[in-house]
């Protein structure tokens, strides 16, 4: 009987072992916030958004101005002058919002500066997580800030310092 308890529960630990996965999460906004890179992109994608609305506003000023002006002038328009002038502005108004999806849509300027500005920071934030779950024979490594949703996280398995150390940067410059 000692015999098959023993067994069992040597073929229990055996398994559980087996099965014995470990996790650890990092704060990818924390780790961001250290990388000088990543703030000089957020930056200059501000600028660059700030001007880019600044342009779609004077086109749409533009597109209202013409509009306040055809309705002053209505009445004593020929149905002619007026098809021609309610087709301008139509026209405008196309070209402003093609100019504004040119700017800020899915696969507009500001999404492509984004991308060649943010991937690189990136790649190499999830190149250091990925040495870091190698070093530490982590199984999964999770993103506090993604969709996955956390309820609750130990501390001690935060890792974001970690990485921030693997990128060759001094963590705790800004809290958490």
């Amino acid at each position: 009987m000692k015999k098959l308890i023993l067994t069992l529960f040597i073929s229990f630990t055996a398994i559980a072992g087996a099965f014995a996965q470990r996790f650890a999460y990092v704060d990818s906004e924390y780790i961001l916030k250290h990388v000088p890179e990543y703030a000089a992109a957020q930056s200059q994608l501000k600028t660059l958004s700030e001007t880019y609305q600044r342009q779609v506003d004077d086109r749409f000023q533009e597109i209202d101005r013409l509009y306040k002006a055809y309705q002053a002038d209505q009445v004593l328009m020929t149905a002619d002058m007026r098809k021609r002038r309610e087709s301008e502005i139509v026209m405008k108004e196309k070209e402003a919002k093609d100019f504004q999806r040119s700017k800020f849509g899915p696969d507009g300027e500001l999404a492509k500066r984004s991308t060649e500005l943010i991937k690189p920071v990136q790649d190499r934030v999830a190149k250091a997580v990925q040495a870091l779950a190698e070093s530490e024979n982590l199984d999964m490594i999770f993103d506090k800030n993604s969709e996955v949703m956390m309820l609750y996280a130990n501390p001690r398995y935060d890792k974001s310092a970690d990485v921030i150390t693997r990128l060759g940067l001094k963590p705790g410059v800004f809290a958490k």
